[in-house]
């Protein structure tokens, strides 16, 4: 049998979240959180504990100890050998905490009041803060410590017309300090949702069909996320919940598609090590169209092969796994040649979110907008458009990828917990996909 193995996470932090709904103060907390999990392997299954408490945790783990033996499955499941991680603190540029709560409000009123253009009836913005120090240890003599702060906003619009309502909304969120606010422009990015749901009021409705399709970044981002992220996720492959199981080393995109997961880029999904202790750092998943590895946890490293790296959870939770950021590499495509090269199609923008199959390997993404394209140049704007179709045929189907990489920052949810991401790409232009409404 495979030697008993037990792990223990300590976190400590404190949440600030702020709710602005047309201008009315809905929301006002900052609450300080401490708790710790703790995991045995026994006899082939897992005891998990958690508690408040985050000293003398011997009780807790021979408690996890007894709970995995009860279960006791009499599986020899091992765990693959992992990349160390190391202790970090991440630096900060612009300490929240120089900011009191009375600024940080109208700083979010700021934001809010800017999406209040003509023609919009109501608002709401968000502001989120976290700082957050993590300590990992385990049975093997790993020992390791971390201290990371996150920041974030969101802002979104309605307009409202003769009964017909469209919407916008933008949010941005990263590891670090205030310094995010200067980064990302907040009023502007607000004034244009405003805007934007305007415009969508006099946009076109367009009749569902197959075209070609032109994949802004953030659609094209939440497409690699939701189709070929999760399909990769080792407990999904070991689920057969999978069309991308049993597929390493074969030809799954076109050879201009290389898709990587990498927390250690400094974004939103960023983290030093995972929630094993595994360092943070770059998968290949696909490269030039061949699938090369999927994302996993040490235990389904040791069943799949693979290097452990992507164990992840919300607060104290069992780690799953899970991404980080996931992204689509640049090609050499200029957005003009793009369109040029799409002729006559359709561009679609942004995302409201969608579903995916990845056992059927099937999608189907709501777009915040899109455009008719007519001998390369934008015309029309269109609004209630959809995107579906196979994974694996559109990622054949990619005709072109962009050289303007681009980030979305985002939540992930799995399993009913959420984890920060991050997802990207450049254009895409893929030769045939469904399009319709999303009424």
């Amino acid at each position: 049998m495979a030697p008993e193995f037990h792990d223990i996470r300590i976190l400590r932090g404190s949440r600030t979240r702020i709710v602005l709904d047309n201008g009315k103060l809905e929301e006002i907390s900052q609450a300080p959180f401490q708790g710790a999990a703790v995991r045995a392997l026994c006899g082939g299954a897992w005891g998990f504990v958690t508690t408040d408490s985050v000293d003398n945790l011997g009780e807790e783990i021979d408690l996890a100890k007894r709970i995995a033996r009860k279960i006791d499955r009499h599986e020899d499941l091992r765990l693959a050998e992992a990349p160390t991680g190391k202790s970090i603190t991440v630096p900060v540029k612009k300490d929240p905490k120089d900011l009191s709560l009375e600024e940080k409000v109208a700083l979010l009123r700021e934001i809010e009041d800017a999406a209040k253009v003509i023609g919009v009836s109501s608002t709401q913005a968000v502001y989120s803060e976290m700082e957050l120090k993590g300590h990992y240890s385990n049975s093997e003599g790993l020992d390791l410590e971390s201290k990371t702060t996150r920041m974030g906003f969101m802002v979104s619009a309605v307009a409202h017309r003769n009964g017909l309502y469209q919407t916008d909304g933008e949010g941005r969120a990263g590891v670090g300090g205030l310094e995010l606010f200067d980064r990302e422009d907040p009023v502007a990015l607000a004034r244009s949702v405003g805007e934007t749901a305007v415009l969508l009021l006099d946009a076109y409705a367009p009749k569902g069909g197959t075209y070609p399709v032109v994949l802004d970044q953030e659609l094209a981002g939440v497409f690699v996320h939701e189709a070929v992220g999760h399909a990769t996720e080792g407990d999904i492959i070991l689920e057969g919940d999978s069309c991308l199981e049993g597929k390493l080393g074969e030809k799954i995109a076109s050879t201009l598609v290389t898709v990587k997961d990498d927390p250690s880029l400094m974004l939103n999904g960023y983290y030093p090590f995972d929630d094993e202790g595994s360092l943070a750092q770059e998968t290949v998943l696909v490269e030039k169209g061949i699938l090369r590895s999927f994302l996993n946890s040490r235990e389904t490293a040791a069943r799949l092969g693979g290097v452990p790296r992507n164990a992840r959870s919300e607060g104290m939770d069992r780690p799953v796994v899970r991404m980080s950021n996931t992204y689509i590499a640049n090609g050499d495509w200029k957005l003009e040649e793009i369109l040029e090269e799409l002729g006559s199609g359709v561009y679609l923008s942004g995302s409201r979110g969608g579903q995916v199959s990845t056992g059927e390997g099937v999608f189907q993404f709501n777009a915040k907008s899109g455009y008719l394209v007519e001998d390369g140049e934008k015309t029309k704007l269109l609004r209630d458009v959809s995107l579906s179709g196979k994974i694996l045929e559109t990622l054949l189907h990619v005709k072109a990828v962009g050289n303007d990489l681009k980030y979305n920052s985002g939540r992930c949810g799995k399993s009913g917990q959420l984890v920060p991401v991050s997802d990207g790409s450049p254009h895409l232009l893929v030769a045939q996909a469904t399009v319709g409404g999303t009424g």
